[in-house]
């Protein structure tokens, strides 16, 4: 059976995954209301799905050199179901977080396994094929809050009993898909995590650093963005809409990434990308006036959503069949740890009096530094990874 249709079935899996971790920020008043509980409450079952996403990343890293990636795969669709099934069912806080910590967990280990696969299914489109999946979970996040409009009309729990559904026909799907395609024995060599950490540690580096503080500074960006408008004079309502309007820009942004990933020098093509996030920022800043705010919040959208798919395929396409889900494992746990603190830095700058603008611009200018390091390290050939358009066996 033709990979193209397993490829399908991964793009509805990764669709869900996203749409269960971005669901509950829409949800965080229902929550409240529910349970009776207070904003911090309610903030910390939102950061639970989050947290759940980053603490798999190792352990299943390791799981994939003793499990085949569609066997992990496999147990994510099920982890989702089961947690989204919990959400829907949980009679008080307690369950509430514990099953949004399981659809957290549930895409961390997606992610791990469903990307260094989806790479060996298309040994000669990662670019391709990471923009689409990824435009696929963009999708979810675009989705969300009117899916959630939705289901109020109802109950808000009914949203979580049709992901439950979804996910399960979904995984299932999967299963059958994957049985009956001719899958790549790519990884079967990639036995050894920690070997294969040891021996790609320059590239998984230059992936974190790069990759984990340009999402660093975003996070602490797309966190705040509401208040920093509202802080430009925005109304709260055109505020919160032009975060939709920066996750809406960053659909093509995947679909656009992936291709020109395939064609261009690696390295160089990422701090193109992150070049122009810096530029957005600096736009957002120094923007007056609702159009131009539009403006610069669509070009820092199509900018930070391009990054996502030229690092993976950066990463995946640069690294050897033997210790590729090892070593993007480490590159994923790490990444993943570099941005998390962003919003907490920029909300501990804005509490202790600086302004928003000072913050940001300063982020920008530490992010154009660190560009300006890589491209000297470039054209000295210190920047491990491979150029666009390199081949490997399927």
């Amino acid at each position: 059976m033709s990979r193209t249709r397993l490829f399908g079935s991964l793009c509805a899996l990764v669709f869900l995954v996203n749409f269960a971790r971005v669901v509950f920020a829409p949800l965080v008043g229902e929550f409240i209301d529910t349970f009776g509980i207070r904003e911090g409450t309610a903030g910390l079952i939102v950061t639970l799905a989050w947290l759940g996403s980053a603490a798999p990343r190792l352990p299943a890293g390791w799981a994939l050199t003793r499990f085949t990636r569609r066997s992990v795969i496999l147990v994510s669709g099920g982890m989702l179901t089961a947690g989204a099934l919990g959400v829907a069912l949980a009679p008080g806080v307690l369950a509430l977080m514990v099953a949004a910590f399981a659809i957290g967990l549930a895409s961390g280990v997606y992610f791990v396994a469903a990307n260094p696969f989806i790479s060996e299914l298309f040994p000669q489109r990662v670019g391709r094929v990471m923009g689409v999946h990824g435009m696929a979970s963009q999708l979810a996040a675009v989705v969300a809050a009117p899916a959630v409009t939705v289901a109020l009309w109802y109950d808000w729990r009914y949203a979580f009993y049709g992901l439950a559904v979804a996910a399960a026909a979904s995984t299932v799907l999967f299963v059958v898909l994957a049985k009956r395609t001719d899958l790549p024995d790519a990884g079967a060599g990639d036995t050894d995590f920690l070997a294969a950490a040891r021996g790609e540690w320059k590239l998984i580096l230059a992936g974190v650093v790069l990759m984990g503080l340009t999402s660093f500074v975003w996070q602490g960006l797309f966190n705040f963005y509401e208040l920093y408008m509202i802080d430009k004079n925005l109304p709260r309502s055109t505020a919160r809409n032009l975060l939709t309007v920066i996750f809406v820009a960053g659909v093509p942004a995947f679909l656009v990434s992936g291709d020109l990933a395939d064609r261009l020098p690696h390295v160089p093509y990422l701090l193109g990308i992150v070049t122009a996030f810096v530029g957005g920022v600096v736009l957002v800043v120094v923007a007056e006036g609702l159009a131009a705010v539009i403006a610069a919040s669509v070009v820092v959208g199509f900018a930070i959503h391009m990054l996502f798919p030229a690092g993976d395929t950066y990463l995946l396409a640069s690294l050897p069949d033997k210790s590729r889900a090892s070593a993007y494992a480490m590159f994923s746990a790490g990444m993943m740890s570099a941005q998390a603190a962003g919003s907490w830095v920029v909300g501990e700058a804005i509490e202790a009096g600086a302004t928003y603008d000072a913050v940001f611009l300063a982020l920008a200018g530490g992010l154009a530094l660190i560009v300006a390091a890589y491209a000297v390290l470039y054209r000295l050939g210190r920047v491990p990874g491979g150029a666009a358009g390199a081949t490997r066996a399927a």
